[in-house]
């Protein structure tokens, strides 16, 4: 008799995470959880602690920035998006209206949008950051950016996703903000 479960296999990620997503976000200990909720590839609820207190207010001036320094588009926050790893929620994101009729949903993006931002909090751990990056470009992303605890804002573009450069979709966009 073997141990282990024996693992459905899933014909289609994006549809079967944003199943998910909104069977998790009916679940009542779920809503009202006060961190952050995501999901691993199999479904799995991967509930976080909440994030310090300046997180939202970091969160809420970078959209702030970006809607002042993008295109026309759509900026939002805690933004749940569907992955090959499952639901991951970026800190802020930003999506031209294009993009949004390609990957928008009622609970769940379908894929990434064009920018997706996270902000570095003391429990992160640098290999976290790494995967969300991949895992955002892998959905679409064009631009994955980093704000870090010393206030610096990296980009990363799809292109050359491991390196640091100036951002393509937000040229005037700061490279370091004084945001506490």
């Amino acid at each position: 008799m073997n141990a282990l479960l024996s693992i459905p296999k899933v014909k289609n990620q994006t549809v079967f995470n944003i199943d998910r997503w909104e069977k998790i976000g009916r679940d009542p200990m779920v809503r009202n959880w006060p961190g952050r909720v995501e999901t691993d590839r199999y479904g799995n609820t991967i509930m976080m602690c909440y994030t310090e207190f300046s997180h939202g207010g970091k969160q809420y001036d970078l959209a702030k920035l970006i809607e002042m320094h993008a295109p026309a588009g759509k900026v939002t926050v805690e933004c749940p998006i569907s992955t090959s790893e499952g639901i991951k929620v970026a800190d802020v994101v930003w999506l031209s209206k294009k993009r949004l009729v390609q990957v928008g949903g009622r609970v769940a993006l379908k894929g990434a949008p064009e920018i997706c931002v996270e902000v570095v909090s003391p429990g992160n751990k640098r290999g976290e950051i790494e995967e969300k990056r991949r895992l955002y470009f892998e959905a679409g992303a064009k631009e994955v950016w980093v704000y870090d605890r010393r206030g610096r804002l990296l980009f990363f573009l799809k292109d050359e996703p491991e390196k640091a450069a100036a951002s393509l979709l937000c040229p005037k966009m700061p490279r370091s903000l004084s945001i506490d």
